[in-house]
């Protein structure tokens, strides 16, 4: 019944994004090395640059800063000068940012070719609606939980607005787990219908996002979230089995 709870409570929050986080319209320039992400999952802020980043197709190596975190909000602080997040490395440009409107015009300048959207960066949409997507998880993805620290990066494939894999990013930051975010937009129309509809409205359906023909070639499926842990070998769908995994292995 709670993980039920959760996954409604989510929902909603996906709901209140009106739409953004979901698709994707790719990117004109793909970063040799990966962009630098350090946040927290109920950040209003750092969730407007989440969805940026699934809008351009980007993939990110996360690392999370909960409140009450030693890992990685020292660092900030020490490159910086301050503990506030969003905060954006660029290791191919040398770029250092805070500010979610910064980053976010700075992403789509750079690696989209085309201008930032402006509902993500008019302040006043842009806080409000962030902000109210915020609500009904308020109470996690914020909050540090002990735990173990993996001696290599986990990785996740996900997109900003996915329900269920919201629940694996929230706690991946409560358990400050950094990780290689693969983002899974949705690109053509067939991505938009569940598996057992589209296996009756397109047969022949193939993927086209690269990360979701690389989930079809891997595991002969589509789905996120899907987790890959490479200091035990460990793959996984399904939010809960994920999030079970997690506690068992690196929760204390």
């Amino acid at each position: 019944m709670s993980h039920t709870l959760d996954v409604l409570q989510s929902l909603t929050s996906s709901a209140l994004q009106q739409g953004r986080g979901i698709a994707t319209r790719g990117h004109r320039k793909t970063p040799a090395e990966s962009l630098e992400l350090y946040e927290m999952e109920g950040c209003p802020f750092c969730r407007l640059v989440r969805e940026a980043l699934t809008d351009l197709d980007l993939d990110v190596m996360v690392f999370p800063c909960p409140k009450g975190g030693d890992r990685y909000r020292p660092l900030v602080e020490r490159l910086g000068g301050k503990q506030q997040f969003p905060y954006l490395m660029d290791p191919n440009t040398g770029a250092a940012l805070y500010e979610s409107a910064d980053i976010i015009e700075y992403l789509y300048n750079e690696y989209g070719g085309r201008p930032a959207p402006q509902r993500w960066l008019v302040r006043s949409l842009r806080t409000a609606a962030a902000t109210a997507a915020s609500l009904p998880r308020a109470r996690h993805g914020l909050h540090l939980m002990e735990s173990r620290a993996p001696e290599q990066p986990l990785e996740l494939y996900s997109f900003e607005a996915s329900p269920f894999a919201r629940l694996v990013r929230e706690r991946l930051t409560e358990l400050q787990l950094p990780y290689l975010l693969r983002q899974c937009g949705r690109d053509q129309w067939q991505d938009w219908v569940l598996p057992p509809v589209r296996k009756r409205l397109a047969p022949d359906y193939q993927p086209t996002q690269r990360n979701r023909v690389t989930l079809m070639e891997k595991t002969g499926r589509i789905a996120v979230p899907y987790l890959v842990d490479p200091n035990t070998g460990t793959a996984l769908y399904e939010s809960a089995d994920i999030l079970a995994y997690l506690d068992r292995t690196y929760a204390r």
